[in-house]
């Protein structure tokens, strides 16, 4: 598709799902003040049932370019974000987790590396503020993102698309992600660059590019993180078997947690090593698109 650059006069649209959290939602915000390039807006997508976010949105609404858009009864994240890109006005968008926050130049930054890798799809990372990767496994180097190694290209709130891409490809599959009415829960990311890809756009991934959450995995978890990564776990195993990735493939990220939940259990670590098995189970589900409970 086109390799036409992203300039940093580009409209730039931030499409924010929400359900739940306030808190969260000022630090994304006060983020998104602290930019150092204009030239962007802010659309809340809001799924509570209540007024929970009223107060914030009048009070940010005098200090970002910010859009309120209300759809109290439906729930997912894909389906959050599909309902929202259409209503954007920019012509790249960008997804942030409602619980996510960037540094100053982030903007700036993307927009730039857009421009240098004349792409349609750029992803980054997730990186605590020091610069250390968290929450996935990343490439060390820029690089097109493809089939091959888009498991360790990007996160889903750290990648931007150009307008066309969403047009052409129908946006994001409201049958995988956070919220869906199936039980996967993860990887909606990864399923639109997959498609991104096959229909030709050029998807790359650069390190330089780096927002900041709070890391998924606790040091010690507990039942609910457990369900927590069963339910990433199916997502991740679904977009596999949907896209017709090989058995070596599959076993392969079957078998990674597995060993980790041996190695972590040989070190006595048996909260690190139940959270794992989940992940494996997980994983295991979604490829063969079976839940074994």
């Amino acid at each position: 598709m086109s390799d036409a650059a992203v300039s940093h006069s580009s409209d730039l649209s931030m499409v924010v799902a929400t359900l739940g959290r306030t808190g969260e939602l000022d630090r994304l915000f006060r983020s998104l003040e602290a930019q150092t390039a204009p030239g962007f807006e802010v659309l809340v997508v809001d799924q509570n049932d209540d007024d929970r976010l009223v107060g914030l949105i009048a009070e940010w609404s005098g200090r970002l370019p910010l859009r309120h858009l209300r759809t109290p009864g439906e729930r997912g994240l894909s389906r959050a974000r599909n309902r929202g890109w259409p209503e954007a006005r920019g012509a790249v968008l960008l997804f942030p987790d409602d619980d996510c926050w960037y540094p100053d130049t982030f903007v700036a930054d993307a927009l730039a590396l857009m421009a240098t890798h004349g792409s349609d799809v750029l992803a980054g990372r997730a990186a605590k503020p020091t610069g250390e990767s968290i929450n996935g496994r990343y490439e060390a180097a820029a690089c097109r993102s493809t089939r091959r190694n888009v498991w360790t290209t990007g996160i889903e709130w750290v990648m931007l698309f150009r307008r066309e891409v969403l047009e052409v490809v129908g946006g994001y599959s409201e049958d995988v992600g956070v919220g869906a009415a199936t039980p996967w829960q993860a990887s909606e990311g990864i399923d639109i660059v997959l498609r991104a890809d096959a229909t030709g756009f050029r998807c790359w991934f650069d390190p330089a590019l780096a927002g900041h959450h709070e890391e998924v995995v606790p040091a010690a978890p507990d039942a609910r993180a457990r369900r927590k990564a069963r339910a990433y776990g199916r997502g991740m195993g679904h977009v596999l078997r949907k896209f017709g990735y090989g058995p070596a493939t599959k076993l392969n990220w079957v078998a990674r947690p597995g060993v980790g939940a041996a190695l972590s259990l040989l070190s006595g670590r048996s909260a690190k090593a139940a959270y794992r098995i989940q992940v494996a189970i997980g994983r295991l589900e979604g490829i063969t698109g079976r839940l074994l409970d």
